[in-house]
């Protein structure tokens, strides 16, 4: 299964030599999860805010699919 992966803003900061212009490219086992996923790249689930799965939004618990695009956000904020 092959998967994409995009962070937001301080996520990238997370993840050493991450290139926001590409993403990261994985290929997780069939069942993995959103959370999973992002603590394989070294993202503690708590960081993140929001998580868009081929641009709907959606769970740290939602199982992926091959092709899937995933993206992490952390909090917003703003005023």
């Amino acid at each position: 299964m092959h998967v994409k992966v995009m962070l937001s803003t301080t996520l990238r900061d997370l993840v050493q030599g991450y290139n926001p212009h590409v993403g990261i490219d994985m290929e997780p086992e069939n069942g993995t999860t959103a959370g999973l996923l992002a603590e394989a790249i070294g993202i503690p689930p708590a960081e993140i805010k929001i998580v868009m799965i081929n641009g709907r939004s959606s769970s740290l618990a939602a199982v992926l699919n091959d092709n899937d695009r995933v993206a992490f956000f952390p909090a917003v904020g703003g005023g």
